[in-house]
């Protein structure tokens, strides 16, 4: 029989994992000895955090990440194909969104192997929730594109688009979220919200939603933290 596969979740920060990672959760990566990582160091890090005995010398670990490529990943199934158990860990939160894990998993169901997710937190789920904006219908849009003018039309058109009552959620790179919000409040309008939400389940978090013309009066500083960004319409009046 085949293994499982097992989606790990991990905290989204330098925060006591205790508070969102559920007992049963952690249970079950310590008992894993193979996975399939984002970061082979910082997934050890993390397996001696929850685990100080942790027997990394007897684990096995594929690092899975941007630059792996396609016939690679199929070889990483090769434990799980003999029988056993296997996690996924990306860097921060849960495996397979804006992750490369997401193509180890589609593999993963092509074969007909169990994927088990197991509960943990996640930045975008909890961002929307927090953000006042539409949780029944919404997008998420992953990394937007670099080049100034090309983000800019992309920013356009999630806006557009968020006028049918679709929250509109993206991410960016800690280093170019000064630029993003940057960008996004010069090309939306100024009765269209935004939700700026800042190190979710960190000491430092921050989660506002405000419509952009209250964001321009102080543009918060947030370069080098974990953002994510929903934008929309609104539907009703903000005041």
């Amino acid at each position: 029989m085949n293994g499982k596969i097992f989606l790990i979740p991990v905290t989204l920060g330098d925060d006591d994992y205790r508070k969102v990672i559920p007992e049963g959760a952690l249970d079950i990566t310590r008992s894993l000895r193979v996975f399939v990582v984002e970061n082979i160091r910082s997934a050890r890090r993390y397996l001696r955090l929850i685990d100080k005995a942790f027997p990394i010398d007897k684990s096995v670990f594929f690092e899975l990440s941007e630059h792996t490529v396609d016939h690679e990943i199929a070889e990483f199934l090769d434990p799980v194909l003999a029988g056993r158990d296997m996690g996924i860990m990306s860097e921060a939160g849960l495996p397979a969104i804006a992750d490369p894990g997401a193509k180890l998993i589609a593999l993963a169901q092509m074969k007909k192997i169990q994927v088990v997710p197991l509960s943990g937190p996640s930045s975008i789920i909890m961002a929307l929730i927090s953000s006042g904006l539409n949780g029944q219908n919404f997008t998420f849009n992953g990394y937007l594109p670099v080049k100034p003018s090309e983000r800019a039309s992309k920013i356009k058109e999630l806006e557009k688009r968020s006028g049918e009552g679709s929250a509109q959620i993206f991410m960016e790179t800690p280093y170019r979220n000064q630029k993003m919000i940057e960008s996004v409040l010069a090309t939306c309008h100024n009765e269209t919200l935004l939700c700026i939400a800042t190190d979710i389940s960190l000491p430092s978090e921050s989660i506002k939603t405000m419509p952009v013309a209250e964001w321009r009066k102080k543009i918060p500083v947030i370069s080098g933290k974990l953002v994510v960004f929903i934008l929309q319409r609104p539907a009703i009046s903000w005041n």
